[in-house]
């Protein structure tokens, strides 16, 4: 006996169907595989990010379980479910390069030094090393997504659960930032950086707010929410935008800008397409800017009267400081410097820091890990072939995003693709000023978006019928 199934992207192939009881104990095998993934994101999040090693063991160990219950579904299928979706491959690309940078092709022969000096490509073979098994890890986590995530119910669920964690992360951070604790949960000091909710970087605990915001705006904004929703939406957003603002992070504001516009351009863009006969449940454009104004009338004087006016006015960016770059600018020359002398594949993925003190010109007083501009740190870390594996997934991403918004007429998957998409713009905005996907529970929140926006699932057009 065969039954067809119709793979995801794929041509429809014969399996030989199961027994019911194992057909069922795949179902909950499936079942166990996403409330994995849930739980590597959630506890990512809370584990200050996951910028600790402590941390990221923990999540090899989750991933590790979680591949074992993805191919043990899939032995009892007799299927292994795998979107062959082509924004993997930029991914894999830059495991490649990383792999490559660590082999010995490089003299070792440094006069002066008692031991012998790293003879790999990268010149931080260590870092390299680290840097490769997390995007080992969210290679997986993002193949798993795709082939999990399949279906109308696990998307809206999903999107659900993006905006309901990201609000409650929102409030606890608000909270936490009027208590002013001695240091994250009250017993994690941060002596060397700003903290903000569960994160030690303020600045990207926004990055993690300006990706739900969009998502919260997509649907909110949609045509298929309903107005019981839609407060609950409304309270949602305006935490995530207070946090934004009592982080003071300028990167944050500027991309909050561009994820409401993206996402506002798309929605009713979309919606200039639609039937002037058709009903739609959204409101005119003069309601929605009269809305707006009043919301950030609200929004501006929430974050005087909770944060002062020093963390408002830093976050557009107006104080008067003695380099408004913050040092950016000294570091963005280092990678440009770092880039021309390692042009082809860089000096090793996260090397950057070990490059560093070479092409500084200053006194040295500080080491600086990052070069706050993920694109030009791509460019000096793997070199011209890591960025483009980078720019290529930018580009397949959003055509890939465009497609889905043009083509698609079921309201829900519309408006979850126009939020993620625009969740998406935000963080590679904010890429250009900071680091925020370096922080691991940023990339793994924003592989979700990615999924969100991309993946190809089937609506049902009646999801009830009426009975006589």
């Amino acid at each position: 006996m065969t039954e067809k199934i119709e793979k995801q992207g794929h041509d429809t192939v014969n399996v030989a169907a199961e027994e019911p009881v194992s057909v069922s104990a795949a179902s909950r095998l499936n079942s166990a595989a996403v409330i994995i993934l849930y739980a590597i994101v959630v506890f990512a999040t809370l584990a200050y990010g996951a910028v600790e090693t402590w941390s990221v063991g923990f999540i090899s160990v989750a991933t590790g379980v979680l591949v074992a219950l993805w191919l043990i579904d899939g032995a009892r299928r007799s299927e292994f479910r795998l979107d062959a979706n082509v924004l993997q491959l930029f991914i894999a690309g830059l495991i490649v390069i990383g792999v490559v940078q660590l082999l010995p092709f490089r003299s070792s022969g440094v006069p002066g030094l008692s031991i012998p000096a790293a003879s790999s490509i990268s010149i931080d073979p260590y870092a390299t090393w680290n840097a490769v098994v997390l995007l080992v890890i969210q290679l997986i986590f993002f193949a798993a997504a795709y082939a999990l995530f399949n279906n109308a119910d696990r998307v809206k669920r999903l999107a659900v659960f993006v905006v309901t964690f990201a609000a409650l992360l929102a409030f606890f951070g608000i909270l936490q930032r009027l208590a002013n604790p001695q240091g994250i949960y009250g017993w994690r000091p941060t002596p060397q950086a700003i903290p903000f909710g569960s994160y030690v970087n303020q600045h990207h605990f926004a990055a993690l707010m300006e990706m739900s915001i969009g998502l919260t705006l997509g649907i909110l904004l949609g045509r298929a929410t309903k107005k019981d929703k839609r407060l609950l939406l409304v309270i949602a957003l305006v935490l995530m935008t207070i946090a934004i603002g009592l982080t003071g992070s300028r990167g944050g504001v500027l991309s909050l800008v561009a994820v409401a516009g993206f996402a506002v351009i798309f929605l009713f863009g979309r919606r200039s397409k639609i039937a002037e006969d058709e009903p739609s449940p959204l409101p005119g454009k003069w309601t929605i800017a009269a809305f707006g104004g009043l919301f950030a009338v609200f929004l501006v004087a929430a974050l005087l009267f909770l944060g002062g006016d020093e963390s408002l006015l830093r976050g557009i960016g107006i104080t008067s400081q003695d380099d408004a770059s913050s040092g950016r600018f000294h570091f963005w020359w280092v990678a440009v410097q770092i880039f021309k002398d390692y042009p082809v594949l860089g000096a090793g993925l996260d090397a950057f820091g070990t490059a560093f003190p070479q092409y500084d010109t200053w006194n040295g007083a500080f080491r600086v890990e990052q070069a706050h501009n993920d694109y030009l740190q791509i460019l000096s870390d793997a070199g011209i072939a890591g960025f483009a594996c980078v720019a290529a997934f930018v580009y397949f991403l959003f055509r890939k995003g465009f497609a889905i918004i043009g083509s698609e007429n079921e309201p829900h998957r519309r408006s979850i693709a126009i939020g993620a998409l625009a969740g998406c713009f935000g963080i590679l905005v904010h890429s250009f000023f900071d680091f925020p996907l370096r922080t691991p529970a940023n990339a793994f929140f924003f592989l979700l978006l990615v999924v969100l926006a991309t993946t190809t699932v089937r609506f049902p057009r009646h999801r009830h019928r009426h009975r006589r």
